[in-house]
């Protein structure tokens, strides 16, 4: 979610973009509604209909299996199992009130029965998890987000996306405060920007959409992946 308007673009050509996105139905905006009243973190509308193009690109017709970090009331979920009708989403979040919210919304937008919610530290779940994948999107924690990416990246397919939000923090990011010093989150963040941008199995981007999204695809296997050493 932005971080405020005009943070990232100019203002004039933010509202111009949103001008251009065509209408959420009744369900989005019902859930755009409830965040901002509740100050519940979610995909950017721009976002998740990033979301929704990539996750047809990425499983196609036949369909294929997704995995978000950061499930919140189920936004960007929705659009990734929207986006892919013959898919499977499976989506991990700390907070179980949120699950729940989050359960409710994707029984009303009738995905429910292609996604699993699982509650709990996302490290951990994510370690117990078997590939392959043919998109990740990470949304959870900012600190963790360096470690969630070497978690799944050997579980992602060669030619899969990887997406994470908010990788430009409010415009933190690129215009750090010279008076004060980079909390926890901003730190990790500016540290994972240059991990993912230069990281070899990567062919990465850093997008100026919604509060900062990084994209990227994976180009190449590890050895280990291969069965190696060799």
């Amino acid at each position: 979610m932005k971080h405020g308007f005009g943070n990232i673009l100019h203002a004039e050509q933010e509202s111009y973009l949103e001008r251009m996105l065509p209408p959420r139905d009744a369900l989005l905006r019902e859930m755009e509604a409830l965040a901002g009243e509740r100050d519940v973190p979610i995909s950017d509308p721009e976002v998740g209909r990033l979301l929704q193009a990539l996750a047809c690109g990425a499983c196609g017709v036949a369909g294929g299996r997704m995995v978000e970090v950061g499930t919140a009331i189920g936004y960007g979920t929705l659009c990734l199992a929207r986006g892919a009708p013959a898919s499977r989403v499976i989506s991990v979040d700390l907070d179980p009130d949120r699950l729940g919210l989050a359960r409710g919304y994707l029984a009303r937008g009738g995905v429910a029965d292609r996604v699993e919610l699982l509650q709990g530290a996302a490290l951990a779940r994510l370690a117990a998890l078997a590939g392959p994948f043919d998109l990740a999107y990470l949304d959870g924690p900012k600190t963790e987000y360096r470690r969630t990416l070497d978690l799944l990246l050997p579980k992602l397919r060669v030619g899969g996306f990887v997406v994470v939000d908010n990788l430009l923090w409010g415009g933190r990011i690129a215009a750090p405060d010279p008076d004060s010093e980079d909390d926890a989150d901003t730190a990790a963040l500016r540290a994972f920007n240059g991990y993912f941008m230069s990281h070899p199995q990567l062919a990465a981007i850093l997008l100026p959409l919604g509060d900062g999204v990084g994209l990227a695809t994976k180009t190449k296997p590890l050895i280990t992946e291969m069965g190696g050493p060799f």
